[in-house]
């Protein structure tokens, strides 16, 4: 497994914008850390749910249909340059509009279930560097236990830096974006010098 391009997307991912960091930092600054955890709590059991659900889902595909591997590999890798090409050239989105909920435990686990980005997050990151090399029922479950880890410590980073993220993207947004893209592509790139 390229065990550094598996850390580099897992951690690249996780700590991007996205709706649950997004949500996660505009409730914190809104209502407090405090109120904000049970919203990062709820996103962290639905983002399990969503890794064994994709851990599961692709191996049924590599046990039904063997030769998808390669697709598989293709399709996260090319994924991962999409994603790059996007950070690289998104632009800052106007501020939500000030509503009155307070996100909780519910909203947090449910908003996983239509979230783009953590299903293909999962799908993305389990295809491609853990079923060709882990499949049992055990790494499946321990894989999907760290990915929804840091995937909740991504959340949990943006509700406690909420505002100090807010003045830093504001401030340096397009050299933070180059990063993160470089980061992918290297890591989409390596993916595909392996294979």
């Amino acid at each position: 497994m390229a065990f550094v391009s598996f850390l580099l997307y897992v951690f690249v991912t996780a700590f991007t914008p996205g709706p649950n960091n997004i949500m996660a930092m505009l409730s914190a600054n809104k209502y407090g850390f405090k109120r904000t955890m049970k919203f990062c709590l709820g996103v962290g059991t639905g983002f399990l749910v969503i890794m064994l659900l994709c851990s599961y889902f692709n191996l049924l595909l590599k046990n039904t249909i063997p030769k998808i591997e390669f697709s598989m590999t293709i399709f996260g890798s090319i994924y991962m340059l999409y994603l790059a090409i996007k950070i690289i050239f998104s632009k800052e989105k106007n501020k939500e509009k000030d509503d009155k909920k307070n996100y909780g435990f519910l909203t947090g686990m449910l908003l996983q279930f239509i979230n783009p980005k953590v299903i293909l997050y999962g799908i993305t990151a389990i295809s491609t560097f853990i079923i060709p090399f882990n499949n049992s029922n055990f790494s499946l479950i321990m894989y999907s236990l760290f990915l929804a880890f840091v995937g909740f410590a991504g959340t949990v980073c943006w509700s406690v830096f909420g505002s100090m993220f807010q003045i830093f993207l504001t401030r340096y947004r397009s050299k933070f974006n180059l990063v993160m893209a470089l980061l992918l592509f290297y890591s989409a790139v390596s993916i595909l010098l392996e294979k």
